[in-house]
């Protein structure tokens, strides 16, 4: 009697076993799928960050080279430090970044105190499939500003230069000390402008 009774319990027992398993077995695939899910998010961010940056950093270059050609008029500086003088072609090199992390990108350039641009990317890969259900079709979207910020101040023309010194730029605590007949030394691209990520 007592071994039918522990032979019954068993049987009783081994249907609430398979449902835990089976139970346990959902979740793992749930936590997978979340997984899926925000590593694919998290992809289709930092192509969005290296996009925008990639956009703004060709920017400064271009900005920097501007300025370089008018060293000569202390005048133009303060434009130039503004964005002014240059086309804004960074979405290219945005769309180039984008597409080496796997997906696309829609760049547009950003307009208030700082320049720069706003690049909305999409993952070419979708989140893949899993337990739930439309998955497979879905793709990871993410979004990033950057800009391109002056580093550097100057006296106005006329006030702290003569004929042989152009105005003095102090960029960040360093002072640029430029003469017209020696230009050999000359601040780079990243002591003028600096980029980042807008908050």
């Amino acid at each position: 009697m007592t071994r039918l009774r522990r032979h019954s319990d068993a049987g009783q027992a081994f249907p609430i076993y398979i449902m835990v398993v089976a139970g346990l077995l959902f979740l793992a695939f749930a936590y997978l799928a979340v997984g899926q899910a925000a590593a694919n998010r998290n992809g289709a961010q930092t192509a969005a960050d290296a996009a925008a940056l990639a956009a703004a950093l060709d920017t400064r270059d271009a900005l920097w080279d501007e300025w370089v050609d008018k060293i000569a008029d202390p005048a133009d500086w303060q434009a130039v430090f503004d964005g002014g003088g240059v086309e804004f072609l960074g979405c290219e090199r945005a769309a180039q970044l984008a597409s080496q992390n796997d997906a696309t990108a829609q760049c547009v350039r950003t307009y208030g105190l700082l320049p720069g641009y706003t690049v909305d990317v999409t993952t070419n890969k979708s989140v893949g499939d899993s337990i739930v259900p439309g998955t497979e079709s879905v793709h990871s979207k993410a979004t990033a500003t950057a800009v391109i910020e002056p580093l550097c101040t100057f006296p106005p023309p006329g006030d702290d230069t003569d004929e042989d010194t152009l105005p003095t730029l102090t960029c960040q605590g360093v002072e640029w000390i430029l003469k017209p007949d020696d230009l050999t030394d000359l601040p780079e691209p990243e002591d003028l402008f600096d980029v980042h990520l807008a908050d």
